[in-house]
This record gives structure tokens, C-alpha cells and sequence, in this order.
């Protein structure tokens, strides 16, 4: 199953979050880990959610697909919003037609949009000891270019700028999803993601280097993950999610199934983990 399919099937995703701040905008080379910052724990309190209006027909493959996961996005902001504030990108010129689609609780931006995946192609929200608040850049390129993102590479830059945030950029190139940090320290990817030429020239340990220095974590921990066979090379947001400190929930299925690359790689990547955390608490 790709990630498409998983989206056709559930409406599935996953926006980015804001935090109080007070900064000013500016592109900083290096990353957020070298200049003090990191991306705190997801469960941490948070501002508002985004996310990103689809509008891509190629992407889904026809009109009627395109409009089936709209009607998934207008819903799920719609519910979101009756929680919390809730940002939604789309261009301006298709603002007067979504207003009478979205509830009043949505804002709605002008930075124009490509496809939905706003925890991707939007920057991370980093935090620095004293709460002061900042972004962090993966350089989105459409998942090794494998989807058009001519304007979803943009997001980063112009939600830091829309906020008057600092952007730290020390060149890694991928997506959010792609790691999973735990907010204390602890981040895992799959190699499949990052360790891959259309992403990252760079060795395993340069790449795990600008990971670190990107999220503001010390400890990475790798699985080998699966390349080619989905849009992500197996982001490893869609098997494993810190829920604390060092603890890492994996969803598995009930048996490992020889001819099931998927079912192959998640207890792969549950064995390797759960033997690095085991060593990193013990040592």
C-alpha cells in the first residue's frame, strides 16, 4: 500500500504546528541544533495547526480524485477548527470559493499550494531553551522528485516570512515526516529516506550529521526502511511515533509475512530500534 492509497483510503494527514514567538524573519545558514534550537516533542502545547489545500489534478490522476480528497481536507479543518485555530494555504485567487466551503474558525493564507502533505513540505518549529521560537528548512523537492513542487518547495520560506521567524537552512534536503524526534534529545529515520541520492549526496554519517543539526537531537537512531516502493522510500512517520522520551510506539502486524516488503521492514525496523534504545538507556 502507497501513501496515496493510504490517503484515498482514510483522509489521512498530518499538519505542522505554531508556537508562541517573538522574532524577526531572516534566512540563517546552518541548522537549528548548532544555533541553540529543537524540534520540541509533538505532544508539547501548541498554537494552531496548518495545512495545505490540494490542487494538484496530475497528482491524483483525475478531477474526481482531486475533488474526493478536497472534500476529506474541508472536513477535517472544519473539525480541527472547532478546536483550535487552524491556517489553511491555498493561493488567493481560490480564496472566494473555499470561504463558503471552510467554517469561519479557518484562516486562510495566500501561499500557494501544489498538494496536501503540509507536515513535508512546511517547515518544523523549533524552540530554543528560552521559548524563543524559529523554523528549520528540509528543502522539500517533492520527494526525491518524484511530484511536481514547484510551489510547495516555497511554503517553508514564505510561512517564515508571513511569521517574521528565523529559517534555519544547512542544506539537508527531504521532509519532516521522514523523522521522528522525541522533543529530549532522540531521532530516527529510516535510511531509505535520507541515505538516498534523490535527496542527499552525502555519506550516511554527513546526512546523519545535518539530521541532528537540523532537529537539534544528539542521538540518531537508523532502520534501513524500503526504497522505491512508495512516494517517501518509507517515511517513518507512517510505522513508528514517539509518544515520550526514548518511547517508541510501532505499529506491526500480527506476523512478519516473507512476501510483504512492508511487513518485512516494520519488524525490521522494531528490532533495530528497540535494541538501540535498549543500548542508548543502558549506556
Amino acid at each position: 500500500m502507497n501513501r496515496r492509497k493510504i490517503l484515498k483510503g482514510t483522509a489521512a494527514m498530518i499538519g505542522a504546528t505554531v508556537f508562541p514567538h517573538q522574532a524577526r524573519s531572516a534566512l540563517v545558514q546552518g541548522g537549528a541544533g548548532s544555533n541553540g534550537f529543537r524540534i520540541p516533542a509533538e505532544e508539547a502545547p501548541h498554537e494552531r495547526t496548518f495545512m495545505q489545500w490540494p490542487v494538484s489534478v496530475a497528482t491524483y490522476g483525475s478531477k474526481a480524485d482531486l475533488e474526493a480528497v478536497q472534500n476529506d481536507i474541508v472536513t477535517i479543518a472544519n473539525t480541527i477548527a472547532s478546536f483550535e485555530p487552524l491556517v489553511m494555504l491555498a493561493a488567493g485567487d481560490l480564496h472566494a470559493g473555499l470561504k463558503g466551503r471552510f467554517s469561519g474558525k479557518v484562516e486562510l493564507w495566500d501561499i500557494a499550494t501544489d498538494d496536501l502533505w503540509c507536515r513535508d513540505s512546511g517547515p518544523a518549529f523549533v524552540v530554543d531553551a528560552g521559548g524563543k521560537l524559529a523554523m528549520t528548512a528540509f528543502n522539500f523537492n517533492g520527494w526525491g522528485g518524484k511530484q511536481p513542487h514547484a510551489n510547495d518547495a516555497k511554503i517553508a520560506g514564505k510561512i517564515a516570512e508571513r511569521l517574521g521567524l528565523h529559517l534555519f537552512n544547512n542544506g539537508l534536503v527531504g521532509e519532516h515526516g521522514g523523522v521522528e524526534t522525541d522533543g529530549a534529545g532522540t531521532a530516527v529515520a529510516h535510511e531509505s529516506s535520507w541515505i538516498n541520492p534523490n535527496r542527499n549526496a552525502g555519506s550516511k554519517a554527513e546526512v546523519e550529521k545535518l539530521i541532528l543539526d537540523a532537529t537539534g537531537a544528539s542521538l540518531m537512531l537508523w532502520a534501513p526502511g524500503v526504497i522505491g516502493a512508495d512516494i517517501t522510500d518509507y517515511h517513518i512517520d507512517s510505522l513508528a511515533r514517539f509518544v515520550g522520551p526514548d518511547s517508541l510506539l510501532v505499529q506491526l502486524p500480527e506476523e512478519a509475512d516473507p512476501a510483504d516488503p512492508w511487513s518485512v521492514a516494520a519488524y525490521e525496523t522494531h528490532r533495530v530500534l528497540e535494541s538501540r534504545l535498549g543500548s542508548s538507556k543502558s549506556g
